[in-house]
């Protein structure tokens, strides 16, 4: 993601192709889904701000990222601007999460969270970019 400022009003697909990787384009744009266990941080634990890839809206903190064993980013809750809608893609109903700036897909939520709200975000790694906060005191 180039770290200069956008307007996403005004972005056509062109230009977001030429911002973002094929891979990031496919999943934030086009609404795909990167592969269980393959993403950059499925794993990561270094402490920070999850932003969209696309605009740079913060979106998640690493405070509320937890190892759901999915192979796919988790956290309880959102710290930023996202917004959901019902998706009733494969034939089935889920809750799509969106960012609230730029319309990016970055997954979807389930009521099977640990939080006190007992929601999972599963979010695709390739639709964010993380902003670290330094090395990992744990």
């Amino acid at each position: 993601m180039s770290d200069e400022p956008i307007d996403v009003e005004r972005m056509n697909e062109e230009e977001w192709k030429a911002r973002l990787t094929a891979e990031q384009y496919r999943i934030a744009r086009q609404k795909g889904t990167e592969r269980a266990f393959t993403g950059e941080y499925w794993d990561t634990k270094e402490p920070g701000t999850y932003r969209c890839v696309c605009c740079g809206n913060e979106l998640f903190d690493s405070d509320a990222k937890y190892d759901s064993g999915t192979g796919w980013p988790s956290f309880t809750a959102a710290s930023g601007d996202v917004r959901t809608e019902d998706d009733l893609s494969l034939g089935m109903r889920r809750t799509e999460v969106l960012c609230a700036a730029c319309d990016s897909h970055l997954g979807h939520v389930f009521p099977d969270g640990p939080g006190s709200d007992g929601q999972r975000f599963c979010i695709n790694s390739a639709s964010l970019q993380l902003d670290s906060r330094g090395p990992d005191t744990e």
